[in-house]
């Protein structure tokens, strides 16, 4: 019997998508008003210039003020909260893809050598810049 290594390939593809999305789901429940614990952990992109670092965290349908940034001991964090939306009573969801809940990020910057210069929320992004110090 042989087999094609097309449907080989395919059914591995396959197999790995069914493994990410059970990730997701893992990674990414919802949770309920009042919870302390962060329960997913925005993604980010880091861009360095020779003066500057700049961090862009995805943080869709996240108010503002829903959000804190803090810098401690090296250590960049980003924590908030997205609630899950009201649509009423007898909603049912029938599929959830957007991480809702509390959330958290925790960068490791060398914070001797930046300084935030600008944060700004645009297009459901946290863009923090820090200019490079000396």
């Amino acid at each position: 019997m042989t087999r094609d290594p097309r449907t080989l390939m395919w059914a591995e593809a396959c197999a790995l998508l069914d493994r990410a999305e059970q990730l997701h789901r893992q990674f990414f429940e919802p949770t309920r008003e009042g919870g302390r614990h962060a329960r997913w952990e925005p993604p980010i992109d880091v861009f360095e210039t020779e003066r500057q670092l700049r961090i862009i965290v995805a943080l869709p349908g996240v108010a503002p003020e829903a959000v804190q940034v803090q810098t401690d001991s090296g250590i960049l964090t980003i924590v908030g909260s997205r609630p899950l939306p009201s649509c009423g009573e007898n909603t049912k969801i029938v599929r959830l893809e957007i991480p809702y809940g509390s959330f958290e990020r925790r960068v490791a910057l060398q914070l001797n050598r930046l300084r935030l210069d600008q944060r700004e929320l645009v297009n459901g992004c946290l863009v923090l810049t820090f200019v490079k110090l000396g």
